[in-house]
């Protein structure tokens, strides 16, 4: 693959499997501890509402994100984090079981910072045209850490206990440190770059930015559909597999893991249908793939069941992948790190609303209510985006000019013009995170 010979795409995804098998391995243990200290199941999932509860401050940690330089940020944030992660080990009884919850919080927050600095430093990294392949093999690779990091956190939290899953994902961190501080930008990336129009910055820019592009917009908004459509899908898993299949509960694990396969041949089919089709047309079929994924969910037969997971998987990273990659490409530099924060927050914070609404319909309706809202919910979302005049292609993406391009310009489908604050009132917000 010509991307794994381009030596940024390769740290990239290193700390992907580095950052993401630490991440993943330490939010599983973080709910075992829990459990494990109290006995009690809901403060076992606060630990991981904590991860997702800072997504809601993206706007405003993304104006962190572009006042200060990208790259020593990303390095800063792994390493502080990893330095948070050493606090468990202080954690014996359920006395210091609030220092678990501070240390998922400030994993929270580097997921939101991380997240926008990467975006904001990829374009830098990378010319436009590998962007969505590298997005895509990110995304099959956090995927595939999914598939191994769980197991290996349950065995070790149960082999050592709950330090040496913290221990472990610190020192990954560190590598992730490392990979990030060993990426080489272009000279179309500034660092010190020149005052916007509004010295400080303003948490509200992302969403102006967001209200002003419409095709962006677009994109973004039927990845957080779809997103929360997910949601609903999954608050009703157990559902499924018990009263739909009359499976034993085990048997969420193996849907879990076809989900997982379908979600990295997702991400790797992704940047080439990027670069032949482009953005918002893959995010419409994507969403209308997870329609159908979910709709075969209702049907009670296990092998509709798998196929639906491979569908489900293979569809909604797509959405997200199409999304990202539109920001990348359609930011000014000075923006990329609120409107990329603000974007994640619109994508994945409403996946924990949706789990909540879910999980609350079940105790009153039958499980394929939940699903049958959910497969219309994505089948409007990709309709409307394949219907609208700007679907086509929003870009084929150009070679990077040889001299220093301070502020790429977006090329929007339809006449646009230049981004700039709106005085609308936000788009609804929020809610996720990796991939």
């Amino acid at each position: 693959m010509r991307l794994l010979r381009d030596r940024n795409a390769v740290l990239f995804v290193g700390v992907s499997l580095v950052a993401g098998f630490g991440g993943t391995a330490m939010s599983l243990a973080a709910g075992l501890w829990a459990l494990g200290l109290t006995g009690s199941t809901s403060l076992a999932a606060l630990a991981a509402a904590c991860v997702f509860a800072p997504s809601l401050l993206g706007p405003a940690l993304g104006v962190l994100v572009d006042r200060l330089p990208r790259q020593p940020l990303l390095v800063g944030t792994s390493l502080g984090m990893a330095g948070l992660l050493l606090l468990l080990l202080a954690v014996r009884s359920a006395d210091q079981l609030w220092l678990l919850y501070t240390v998922m919080l400030g994993y929270g927050v580097s997921y939101v910072l991380l997240d926008a600095g990467e975006a904001a430093v990829l374009p830098a990294a990378l010319p436009d045209d590998q962007l969505g392949g590298l997005n895509g093999l990110r995304m099959s690779a956090q995927e595939g850490t999914k598939l191994i990091a769980p197991l290996v956190g349950a065995a070790l939290f149960t082999w050592i206990g709950g330090p040496a899953v913290a221990l472990l994902s610190a020192a990954l961190l560190g590598i992730a440190a490392g990979l990030y501080a060993a990426i080489r930008t272009t000279a179309a990336y500034v660092e010190d770059r020149a005052p916007e129009p509004r010295p400080a910055g303003r948490s509200r820019d992302g969403v102006d930015f967001l209200r002003g592009h419409r095709p962006l917009r677009a994109v973004v908004l039927v990845a957080s559909v779809t997103m929360l459509m997910s949601g609903l899908g999954s608050a009703v898993l157990y559902a499924v597999v018990r009263d739909g299949l009359h499976q034993p509960a085990a048997f969420a694990g193996v849907i879990t893991s076809v989900h997982g396969v379908g979600s990295i041949i997702g991400g790797l089919l992704a940047g080439r249908l990027l670069d032949r089709y482009g953005e918002l047309p893959l995010a419409g079929w994507a969403a209308l793939v997870f329609a159908a994924g979910t709709a075969l969910r209702c049907l009670p037969w296990s092998p509709a069941v798998l196929v639906s997971g491979v569908l489900m998987g293979v569809g909604l990273p797509w959405t997200v992948i199409a999304a990202m990659t539109a920001v990348q490409r359609r930011t000014p530099h000075a923006l990329l790190g609120r409107v990329a924060a603000t974007a994640n927050s619109l994508v994945f914070a409403p996946t924990s609303i949706a789990l909540l609404t879910g999980a609350g319909l079940l105790a009153v309706v039958d499980y394929r209510i939940p699903l049958g809202t959910a497969a219309l919910g994505a089948l409007l979302a990709g309709g409307w985006l394949l219907t609208r005049r700007d679907a086509e292609p929003l870009s084929v993406p150009a070679p990077v000019p040889a001299e220093p391009l301070s502020v790429p310009a977006p090329v929007p489908a339809e006449p646009t013009p230049a981004p700039t604050p709106a005085p609308a009132t936000p788009m609804a917000a929020a809610p996720i995170a990796r991939t």
